[in-house]
């Protein structure tokens, strides 16, 4: 699964989204050229169940959203009692992708250095399958009464994926931690400005390129579309990868050319 970080941008409208496309149209657009989406606003504020829904409803069938864990987790709570807020975010809405609901990522702040205890009482709340979700969001808090979504329309494993930009996560217990949990480790491109870490942690693999060069800016030139291609192909299962470098209006463009590039050699 190929795409981007999002999808509403204004660097985007009248270079990749063609001139006088509705901004209502954007993710049908999108959706029809790659083959998944990282839902990034639900990382800023607890989404709702019919967003969710009209998503789901407006992509093709085999079409994946991964859907960002929420900031109030990871970087305010930074993972420390953390049940009810992990209840709120899967009872915002989450469900209503139903068969579109791909991993969910967790993105730790750089500040946040690795603790195994709070690293694995995290892990532990984290639901592995739909009605796992479902039944921890029933524990929401009084914000999301009448607007929750507390039911799953089917049962079906549900994968996590978690980013760390701390060196104090190259640890052998922590992905010891991951590959227990089957949650996997983020292997993220970032022009250098955090650490890379490449482990295999989980049945699948989770890839976040957020600019060559220059964060969030340059793009990726073709030879370097080319070695992204080859390796993911080396992994040989499934992978979901997300480009994030959306200033410039290169996300959509590179997540097209990798994803060409995937197909080709299928």
């Amino acid at each position: 699964m190929v795409g981007t970080s999002g999808w509403r941008y204004p660097p985007w409208r009248r270079t990749f989204y063609p001139p006088g496309l509705p901004q209502r149209r954007e993710l049908e657009y999108l959706s029809r050229r790659v083959t998944s989406i990282e839902v990034n606003g639900s990382f800023y504020s607890l989404q709702r169940p019919e967003s969710y829904a009209s998503w789901a409803a407006e992509t093709p069938d085999g079409f994946v959203f991964a859907v960002k864990g929420a900031r109030f987790v990871t970087h305010l709570k930074q993972l420390r009692d953390v049940a009810t807020p992990l209840a709120n975010f899967f009872a915002s809405g989450v469900l209503a992708l139903g068969p579109k609901l791909g991993p969910v990522l967790w993105q730790l702040p750089p500040r946040m250095r690795y603790d195994p205890d709070r690293v694995e009482a995290f892990l532990e709340l984290l639901p592995r399958s739909t009605t796992e979700a479902a039944e921890l969001a029933t524990h929401h808090d009084e914000r999301l009464e009448g607007r929750a979504l507390t039911v799953a329309d089917a049962e079906r494993p549900l994968r996590h994926a978690i980013e760390v930009r701390n060196e104090s996560f190259r640890a052998p217990a922590f992905t010891q931690q991951l590959r227990k949990h089957g949650v996997a480790l983020v292997v993220s491109d970032s022009a250098g400005t955090w650490p890379v870490f490449d482990e295999r942690t989980a049945d699948f693999d989770y890839v976040r390129l957020h600019g060559m060069g220059e964060l969030y800016v340059g793009g990726y030139p073709p030879e370097a579309l080319d070695e992204w291609a080859a390796r993911i192909r080396s992994w040989g299962r499934d992978a979901y990868v997300y480009f994030d470098n959306d200033v410039k209006a290169r996300a959509p463009y590179d997540a097209v050319a990798l994803l060409e590039r995937l197909s080709s050699a299928a």
